[in-house]
């Protein structure tokens, strides 16, 4: 039995939630964005919002428990990733487009991990690019396939 696909968003900082909502919408999928902030969202059937305690990790622990064979999870949090893949999650896309899979997660928590001894060392190593138009179009499609793809099971 296939479980029905469902968007899990990693909300506080998504630069994508419009975006998610034009695909569920198109593709009548529900959504729940989780925030540690009650955050806007339109009032529509599929959207729901979820706001968890402020605690450390609070967001990211109630997507991990939610996840689920049918769970499409938006975020940027490479452990969060890693945790909803182990979960089962049917595809977990950062809102780049970049899918974090079973075969690329280990390495990319591994960079994090780098990354983290670098700052805390005291290196300056800049951020991510800037978020744009290339990175609005290839999550479009990203979402658009996972969700193609969590529908077929």
């Amino acid at each position: 039995m296939t479980i029905a696909p469902h968007i899990l968003v990693d909300a506080d900082a998504c630069p994508v939630k419009d975006e998610i909502y034009k695909v569920a919408w198109r593709m009548e999928v529900p959504v729940t964005l989780v925030s540690n902030a009650h955050l806007r969202v339109p009032q529509h059937p599929l959207i729901t919002r979820v706001v968890v305690s402020e605690g450390f990790d609070a967001a990211d622990n109630w997507i991990a428990e939610h996840s689920n064979a049918g769970s499409v999870v938006v975020t940027a949090d490479i452990l969060l990733a890693d945790r909803c893949l182990k979960a089962g999650a049917a595809a977990v896309l950062s809102p780049n487009g970049k899918p974090f899979t079973t075969s690329s997660i280990g390495s990319a928590v591994a960079v994090r991990a780098i990354m983290a001894d670098l700052r805390a060392g005291g290196d300056r190593i800049g951020g991510p690019p800037p978020f744009g138009k290339e990175d609005r179009s290839r999550f479009l499609s990203a979402l658009d396939s996972a969700l193609v793809r969590a529908r077929s099971g």
